[in-house]
């Protein structure tokens, strides 16, 4: 009886072996046949966010400035890459920041990529509208509401768009340093990356889709007191990557802090806040990016892994608690003095990206790049949320050339709790793979 019993017992455990055994064939044949066809895709959509009537323009803490002009159209710009398992979306907007509030709900109005899949920078110009609330000394803001949701609307809409326009491409993806008269910190003159990354999608016909170039710089030549609204340099390069066939330009910001900005400076010492200046400096830009990415080989059907983790950061400024407390597009996201934001790692072909929700200093950019696993290391700053500067514990409230980007950033606290989580996450996420090109 016993042995009769466990006949029938080991006869079970053989016909679950078994079953297993056919699953895992079955399922493995399935990712091979996939994989055989899988075919990555890319889809670009632009939609113009430009108010009219036009708004106040904001450069920073403190009230918007008026305008009575503008040159060039502000946009959204949505990037969206599908390996046919993953999908991703790289958004680009033409503010100086744009918080995770609008973020989410942007997010909330996309059904077709997970929200935590959907990364949303900002251009960082300092001629567009508020998108913090920032107060203007007088109990109010200069933030309109209702613009902010026609632009969470659109950007919505282009994330939408390019997946409707998603079409076999091949990627190219190079990094070299851009020459020329573009950036420069002016805190130290040579004080910055100048490293310019690039993926540019190559659609079947050979022919540029769209062309993302990544680069640390502040793009406020025209700034915020001309009375100009505007995409500032950003727009000229996206004119010049179009002219030049390079496709649709995007752009995302890198480790721009503390303070890697525009080169404006003229040969008498004097900068140089012109529109004109605006159109050389973009259309260098985007010169150096074609010409970096001009030899890169194709990576045929490249594949892509996105992760992502949520980080608690403590707002250990007075003045940056008392921003969220007042503003209507910021109230409400902190808890017990903290705020939760969000770092994503993508891998795309060879590259590696990792997206910083703030301004980090050069030095946290170099350290970052040196971590990362890619053949291109990319850091798409400003990236789904934007917190001020970020800084290590020892540049905090240290030089008092660094008084401004320590008042203007959550605490000291922010770098090192920033790269700490960054590396956890580069750590326990698979490094990219080598592609196949020709």
């Amino acid at each position: 009886m016993i042995k009769s019993c466990s006949c029938g017992y080991q006869l079970h455990i053989l016909y679950n072996y078994m079953k297993t055994r056919i699953n895992i064939i079955f399922y493995f044949l399935l990712f091979l046949c996939v994989s055989a066809h899988a075919e990555f895709r890319a889809g670009m959509a632009v939609k113009i966010v430009t108010p009219d009537p036009l708004l106040p323009v904001s450069g920073g803490v403190g009230p918007s400035r008026p305008v009575n002009n503008k040159k060039g159209d502000l946009t959204v710009r949505a990037f969206v890459l599908d390996d046919s398992i993953t999908r991703i979306a790289i958004v680009s907007t033409d503010f100086l920041g744009f918080p995770r509030a609008l973020g989410d709900k942007v997010r909330k109005g996309v059904s077709s990529i997970p929200p935590e899949n959907i990364l949303i920078g900002a251009t960082h110009t300092h001629s567009a509208p508020d998108c913090y609330g920032f107060p203007d000394g007088d109990g109010g803001t200069s933030a309109d509401l209702e613009y902010l949701e026609f632009v969470c609307t659109k950007t919505a809409q282009a994330i939408l768009e390019a997946v409707k326009r998603l079409e076999p491409v091949s990627l190219k993806i190079a990094s070299g340093e851009a020459h020329g008269k573009i950036a420069y910190n002016s805190y130290a003159d040579e004080l910055y990356d100048p490293r310019c990354h690039i993926i540019q999608a190559i659609t079947s016909e050979g022919v540029p889709l769209a062309t993302l170039v990544n680069y640390a710089i502040h793009p406020e030549v025209l700034g915020d007191g001309q009375n100009i609204l505007s995409p500032d340099l950003i727009g000229p390069l996206y004119d010049r990557l179009e002219m030049k066939g390079g496709g649709t330009g995007i752009f995302m910001n890198s480790a721009q802090g503390g303070m890697v900005t525009a080169d404006v400076r003229g040969p008498d010492g004097k900068d140089i806040r012109t529109w004109n200046e605006c159109i050389r400096i973009g259309h260098l830009l985007a010169d150096e990016a074609l010409r970096i990415i001009r030899d890169a080989p194709k990576q045929i059907n490249p594949r892509i892994f996105c992760g992502w983790r949520d980080v608690s950061l403590p707002i250990e400024s007075e003045m940056i608690l008392s921003i969220i407390n007042q503003s209507p597009v910021l109230s409400g996201i902190y808890n017990e003095k903290r705020v939760q934001t969000r770092i994503n790692l993508i891998n795309i072909g060879n590259a590696q990206i990792l997206t910083i929700p703030g301004e980090a200093m050069p030095n946290i950019g170099y350290f970052l790049k040196r971590n990362m696993n890619g053949k291109h290391n990319i850091l798409f700053g400003l990236t789904n949320d934007a917190y001020g500067y970020i800084l290590s514990k020892v540049d905090w409230n240290s030089f008092k050339i660094y008084n401004y980007v320590t008042q203007t950033g959550l605490g000291e606290k922010t770098g090192e709790i920033y790269i700490k989580e960054a590396i956890q996450l580069i750590k326990q996420s698979p490094a990219p793979s080598k592609m196949n090109s020709n």
